[in-house]
């Protein structure tokens, strides 16, 4: 694809070899930042929203993570339809579209809270992550569009950080809002019209702090459309679904479609667990409220981590140091099952450290060499962010079946292929 600057002429010398330019459009790369910040907050809030919704409807650990399938299942669905959206319509005007997605998604909390029943807020994730997901099919190849193929890797990072800025804020502030009232009332005590009448009270709480974020969604999807001739896109040759699949033909980026799976659903599964895992007696016996202000420990870390992983991964092989990484939440995983007290749970939130250069680096590793197939990519790369819904539910089946403690051992399966796949590609592509 050709990315020009409204306005603007491309310099022939700074064609890629791929037939792609560069584009240098620092208030674009903010707006990108920007849409990384919301999503990545959004998508935490699940965390919070988990326990709330496990204990208003007395739901077992594996019920509980249908809140991440519901929301997840988005990708599988969207990801590449929102690619053929993008090749349809553009970048900025396929954000809109999965900003006002979002918004749907936020709104429809209201009939949820008034129906009292779980699956109505499940429907209410689902669109919710479809707006996502369009979003995040749009941000991750355009970011590594703005500027030079050599810092993909880094700029990605650095944009991935953002989105760490997001779940590390939205957790905390949404654990005070959401769980709160949580520990107040024993739902399992009350008549059923009191229960009733106690869910919809208490879901009233999750409605309010989706509507302001909807309200803060139409501002921004309005922003957007007034800048939505910033860039001139030409035209892109339609592609089948099954053109976009045999992307997957190719060692490399099959390989690292797998590893975004296996990363995500990881990731997603413990942080979903963490406000449970940290209330357990031989952990740190905290309150619903406290563990959930706990939670941004794990995103923060990787926050941090990503601006000294920007760093990292312009020094080092992009490949050895996601490796390194995935060895070193293996080893935490290990620590935090086999101790107790603080150094159990806080072995735990330190994973989020070593996550955070996982997604960008496997994405963009993944990714290299498809110069205007990024689009499809991307929709590919993107259906399998599916692993959120797939490896949290298996987690909780653990969960239910033996111990958190012992669960944790589905996540420690996915970050060893996630160890292999920094190995195989440890060596740039030729």
């Amino acid at each position: 694809m050709v990315l020009v600057s409204a306005g603007k002429s491309t310099d022939p010398a700074s064609i890629h070899a791929d037939g792609s330019s560069p584009v240098d459009l620092p208030d674009l790369r903010l707006f990108v930042f920007g849409l990384f910040f919301i999503f990545g907050g959004i998508t935490s809030l699940n965390d919070v929203v988990i326990p709330k919704l496990k204990g208003l409807f007395t739901l077992s650990h594996a019920d509980a993570m249908l809140v991440q399938s519901a929301f997840f299942a988005a990708y599988f669905v969207v990801s590449l339809p929102a690619a053929a959206i993008v090749r349809r319509v553009g970048y900025l005007r396929t954000a809109v579209i999965g900003l006002l997605l979002m918004t749907a998604g936020c709104l429809l909390f209201i009939p949820a809270s008034s129906s009292g029943r779980f699956v109505t807020f499940l429907a209410a994730l689902f669109v919710l992550g479809a707006g996502i997901t369009v979003v995040q099919v749009v941000a991750n190849p355009l970011i590594s569009m703005l500027g030079r193929p050599a810092t993909a890797h880094s700029r990605l990072t650095f944009a991935q950080a953002f989105n760490s800025l997001g779940t590390t804020i939205f957790p905390y502030v949404g654990s005070i809002l959401i769980l709160g009232p949580l520990a107040k009332v024993d739902p399992s005590q009350l008549t059923d019209a009191a229960l009733a009448a106690f869910r919809t009270e208490e879901t009233h709480v999750v409605v309010s702090t989706y509507l302001g974020l909807a309200g803060v969604l139409i501002v921004v999807a309005t922003l957007v459309w007034l800048r939505r001739n910033r860039l001139v896109e030409p035209p892109l040759e339609a592609v089948t679904f099954r053109h976009a699949l045999d992307l997957l033909r190719q060692r490399r980026f099959g390989f690292g479609a797998l590893c975004i799976f296996l990363y995500v659903g990881a990731e997603v599964a413990i942080g979903s667990l963490i406000v449970n895992y940290l209330m357990q007696g031989n952990v740190l016996g905290l309150s619903p409220e406290d563990a959930g202000k706990h939670v941004p420990f794990y995103w923060g870390g990787a926050m941090l981590g990503r601006f000294v992983g920007a760093y990292l991964l312009r020094v080092f092989s992009p490949g050895k140091v996601l490796a390194c990484a995935a060895a070193g939440v293996i080893a935490l995983l290990f620590i935090s099952a086999h101790t107790t007290g603080a150094v159990s749970g806080w072995s735990l939130l330190a994973i989020g450290l070593c996550n955070s250069i996982m997604f960008p680096t496997i994405f963009s590793l993944a990714s290299e060499g498809l110069g205007p197939r990024a689009a499809e990519g991307s929709g590919i790369i993107c259906v399998a962010i599916v692993g959120g819904a797939v490896v949290p539910r298996l987690t909780g089946l653990a969960a239910d079946w033996i111990d958190l403690k012992t669960a944790l051992i589905v996540p420690a399966i996915c970050y060893a292929g996630i160890l292999s796949f920094g190995l195989y590609a440890r060596r740039p592509k030729e």
